[in-house]
């Protein structure tokens, strides 16, 4: 399918417009930093593009200020006290010198205990607990990945964990294979499970269209709810987006 984009700038703000071979116009601001993004179908103008931003405006304002300010942990040192997420709930980290190889474990409902070699350096300790972290994350999709594929009726597809600054998660959809944002691991399992969903119902529809929508309200009907939840919890330090 082809897919033109390009910007314009309304009322000093900057706005992607992106058509494609839609029926309607869709219009969202996308966290951490208020993104403003128009879907359009082909025959619709810039000018018309621009009333429809100008008639919004208000609404954009107000999302852009929640983006705004909007909780964000700051960078991670990953020492004794400090706090990390995890499937949604706070920790506090307690750091383990001398063990013989570095590892992680879950203490109880509020503490991760960080076992590493004595005079381990910050990038040594970050290294473990991303290692965790990805693991983690890797058990935890593995099942959804298994019962979603069943649900929806395709092939086990192809699957990945990766960093990605601008989406939760990405699919291949030739190669069938979909990765999914290391980040997850720091958001509730519901999220983790939408995203997936998500890029699954990619299979069937390449873009967001009215029909990528019904066939994702068909299979996970809650799906907006668990998309704010996503977006309303506390961001990284690093812009993520969606």
């Amino acid at each position: 399918m082809s897919i033109e984009g390009h910007r314009i700038s309304v009322g000093g703000l900057d706005v992607e417009v992106v058509r494609k071979p839609i029926k309607n116009l869709h219009l969202g601001v996308y966290p951490p930093n208020g993104r403003i993004r128009v879907a359009a179908p082909f025959g619709v103008s810039d000018e018309a593009v621009r009333l429809a931003v100008v008639t919004r405006m208000g609404w954009i304002k107000r999302q852009q200020l929640k983006f705004e300010t909007q909780s964000r942990q700051s960078g991670r040192s990953y020492v004794s006290g400090e706090s990390h997420f995890f499937f949604g709930q706070r920790y506090r980290l307690n750091v383990i010198d001398g063990a013989p190889a570095g590892h992680v474990e879950l203490r109880n409902s509020r503490t991760l205990d960080l076992h590493v070699r004595k005079g381990s350096d910050r990038a040594t300790r970050e290294r473990v607990f991303q290692a965790w972290y990805r693991a983690e994350l890797r058990s935890r999709a593995a099942p959804f990945v298994a019962s979603w594929a069943d649900a929806c009726g395709v092939d086990l597809p192809q699957w990945g964990i990766k960093r990605m600054k601008t989406k939760w998660g990405n699919c291949n959809i030739e190669a069938k294979r979909i990765w999914l944002n290391l980040e997850l691991v720091k958001k509730p399992p519901q999220c983790l499970e939408y995203v997936i969903v998500h890029e699954l119902v990619h299979f069937f529809e390449r873009n967001h269209t009215d029909r990528f929508v019904a066939l994702l309200d068909q299979k996970l009907p809650h799906w907006r709810s668990i998309r704010d939840e996503l977006n309303s919890a506390p961001l990284a330090q690093e812009e993520w987006d969606t």
